[in-house]
């Protein structure tokens, strides 16, 4: 009995990107065979469901022997196991270090522990994602976290460089190192409605405007040579220098703020001036005016607190009690809160007492920023 058979012989490594990312949403072989049953691709290719089996079977192969050199993705162009193009590998590294929203907005935050990995098996069943990409997903926040976070200038370049991600997604994981470096407060009942990509946004606004690497950066740039400047400089081997780093100079200075709700007489122009800029501009002026003094105060304190860790933390539930439930209450549209906080931010600089400009819209143009932000349901 004669069998024909043809044979294919190439050093291009085969892919398949559907494959991969069953692969990656962690299917077992059997599970990733049912799915693509189901898609008609025996239909499609006219082939055997014990083909479709070892085909699948030795793809999985595949993507396992190429994990470990996805861990640290320059080695991915240089090893000769594998011929892969390098439009190819780019799509190979991008998806393995995609997350899920659902996943992240989880441990946004948390520290990158053993004690927080025991608990992805709950994660797992509450964002019905399974545990092998539960568990793929932290690692690489961890993987990342871990090669960063001593390393000095621009973060979001650093991990550019080490992970070869997306300009996007590079920044996704900014915002995540930056999380989790500060702590920052995220699973309260009162940020729920937040998603990931709020906190991403905000804490953009942080690293480019409050942190180390911020000052020097917008000071090379100006030509202009401060304390911060010459700080860094003196101490260009310490590791504080880095975008994740809250510049603990300005956070200082922020106290200085407090001049604004202390004096009276100051407070009470404050509120004359942004009240008669706002006048007639918004249907909730009259609740503007009533709550003028207790928003200020809210908003004053915790820029005057920011020096200590636990209030940095609580930076976002600060925001959201002393200042965004306040307006919801009062059924300020979004609108009417970037009209207020334009004025109130503006009319400062008419002060003639108020000393403190240049801290003064640092602080309030992230403060807009991420309140305008999160001022959603």
């Amino acid at each position: 009995m004669s069998v024909e058979l043809d044979v294919f012989v190439g050093n291009t490594t085969i892919m398949d990107e559907e494959v991969y990312q069953l692969w990656l949403d962690g299917y077992t072989v059997n599970e990733a065979v049912r799915v693509r049953m189901e898609g008609g691709v025996l239909e499609e290719w006219e082939a055997s469901a014990e083909v479709l089996q070892s085909d699948t079977m030795d793809q999985f192969r595949t993507f396992q022997m190429c994990e470990r050199l996805l861990h640290s993705p320059a080695k991915l162009a240089n090893q000769l196991l594998f011929q892969i193009p390098p439009h190819r590998q780019a799509m190979l590294i991008e998806r393995y270090y995609a997350f899920d929203s659902a996943f992240v907005r989880e441990v946004l935050g948390k520290k990158l522990s053993k004690g927080t990995k025991k608990d992805l098996d709950d994660i797992s069943t509450k964002t019905a994602i399974a545990l092998k990409s539960c568990r793929r997903q932290f690692d690489n926040f961890k993987r990342v976290f871990k090669v960063v976070e001593e390393l000095k200038g621009c973060l979001v370049e650093n991990i550019q460089q080490h992970f070869l991600l997306s300009d996007r997604l590079a920044r996704d994981y900014a915002a995540i190192v930056f999380f989790v470096n500060n702590r920052f407060e995220t699973g309260k009942r009162k940020l729920q409605y937040l998603s990931f990509q709020d906190f991403a946004f905000c804490a953009c606004q942080l690293i480019n405007y409050w942190t180390v690497g911020a000052v020097g950066e917008r000071e090379r740039e100006t030509g202009v040579v401060t304390r911060s400047l010459r700080r860094q400089r003196d101490f260009d081997n310490m590791v504080e220098d880095m975008d994740v780093d809250l510049d603990k100079e300005f956070l200082q200075d922020l106290k200085d703020l407090k001049i604004l709700i202390t004096d009276k007489d100051m407070l009470d122009q404050h509120k004359s001036l942004v009240c008669t800029a706002l006048r007639g501009k918004t249907k909730v002026f009259n609740e503007m005016e009533t709550n003028f003094k207790n928003l200020s105060r809210g908003l004053v304190n915790i820029a005057a607190k920011l020096l200590n860790a636990k209030d940095v933390r609580d930076f976002f539930i600060d925001l959201v009690e002393k200042f965004i439930e306040p307006c919801r209450s009062d059924k300020w549209t979004a609108a009417d809160v970037k009209l207020f906080l334009t004025h109130y931010t503006n009319s400062a600089h008419i002060l003639d007492a108020f000393k403190h400009q240049a801290v003064w819209d640092r602080y309030m143009g992230v403060i807009k920023s991420c309140i305008l932000k999160m001022y959603h349901d």
